[in-house]
């Protein structure tokens, strides 16, 4: 086998393991600790402790209506139940809006920090055991709060994921569909996650924390709800995984403004592998550094440089070697061809499902190199613009 095989093959089988083998690998451990120990994590449905449920809020006045009407249509006792929206930096008109509502405790600063430093700020006047953040654009299930808390009745757990889910219908365009594709395969990964050991971050959309295990994040990170659930899992404490506590969100208005979000979230993704360097330990959480390699650092930094590079050793090897790399290397073109009508179609409401999935995996793992490119150059803020979404 020469060096370009080799090379070919070893490429190969780690882009295999990123996007496809982790998930079986772990359903298949997921499988054989249910047989092995039939452990099951303690939930206490029961277990309804106080709360405080933040909302960060970035000129948003006219959906804050509709957010407040979703907070007060929430099944959890409402005197174990507050709610604080932070508006820092706002300029439109929250001021009427939340003036209507004395019952809400409103935050608000001329100066734009970025969500991290709002957030920072916002735990400050907690004094509940239990905080929950929900961004302001999503819309979360009426059970949501009482089935997320309830896993803290296990003292082990120091942080709970929701599930984000995107409202999609037949007839959506491809980059919705593909969106859509995307958030129902890695929630699948999520709940795989959390039964073997722990889930690998959590989404700002819905998720949970002990208050006293939050810690103040530098103003400039642009993952705060990752980076604030992997310290605390860092520090010994499990994420859990709730499906039935769940946002609601349309998916992004388009590809351009899909990949506004996805660049900011690769760079935070190279951000965060940064910072946790020398604090996810194999010495003191192997397992969790394990998936964390597996589901995320793959995935963000090694896999989209390795696509190009089998795809030009396929080139080579497909001129210099045996038909089968001549096969393998029209299947490839036959991947990328399809993600380009998809680019041309983009805008189109279709049913040919096939398109949706080799397109958005292009632009996912364009984002990747985008974002590598902006963590270089550090030119990304704590501060940004948020994707337009769909109405």
């Amino acid at each position: 086998m020469s060096v370009s095989e080799l090379l070919f093959l070893v490429s190969f089988l780690v882009i295999f393991y990123t996007y496809l083998g982790y998930g079986i690998l772990i359903w298949f451990f997921v499988l054989i600790k249910k047989m092995a120990t039939r452990r099951i994590y303690p939930v206490n449905n029961f277990y309804e402790p106080a709360v405080t449920l933040i909302v960060p809020c970035f000129n948003e006045a006219d959906i804050m209506e509709a957010k407040i009407a979703n907070c007060r249509s929430l099944n959890y006792p409402a005197d174990k139940l507050s709610f604080i929206f932070i508006t820092d930096g706002s300029t439109d008109d929250f001021v009427s809006v939340l003036k209507d509502h004395p019952d809400i405790s409103a935050l608000h600063e001329d100066q734009r920090a970025g969500k991290t430093a709002t957030e920072n700020r916002a735990m400050l006047f907690v004094t509940t055991p239990i905080v929950i953040f929900s961004d302001a654009n999503t819309f979360l299930n009426s059970e949501s709060v009482k089935n997320i808390v309830r896993h803290f009745a296990d003292k082990h757990v120091g942080c709970v994921s929701g599930e984000k889910r995107i409202i999609a219908d037949k007839t959506d365009s491809i980059s919705a569909a593909g969106e859509s594709i995307y958030w129902k395969y890695e929630s699948i990964l999520k709940k795989l996650d959390a039964a073997l050991n722990c889930t690998v971050g959590a989404a700002g959309e819905l998720v949970a924390f002990r208050s006293d295990l939050y810690k103040d994040l530098p103003e400039d990170t642009l993952l705060d709800d990752f980076m604030q659930s992997m310290q605390i899992a860092a520090n010994g404490y499990r994420i859990a995984y709730e499906p039935e506590a769940f946002s609601l969100e349309t998916a992004s208005l388009n590809v351009k403004e899909e990949l506004k979000r996805k660049r900011r979230i690769a760079a935070g993704n190279w951000q965060a592998m940064k910072r946790l360097t020398g604090i996810l330990r194999f010495t003191k959480t192997p397992l969790l550094l394990f998936q964390y390699i597996s589901h995320k650092v793959l995935r963000w930094s090694v896999a989209p440089f390795l696509l190009i590079l089998i795809f030009f050793l396929n080139i080579l090897l497909a001129i210099n070697s045996t038909p089968v790399y001549t096969t393998l290397l029209i299947l490839q073109a036959g991947f990328y061809l399809i993600a380009i009508a998809g680019y041309f179609l983009q805008s189109k409401k279709t049913r040919f499902k096939i398109l949706f999935v080799p397109y958005y995996f292009c632009v996912m793992n364009y984002a990747a190199l985008a974002g590598f490119a902006k963590f270089l150059s550090d030119t990304q803020q704590g501060t940004w613009d948020k994707a337009k979404r769909r109405t």
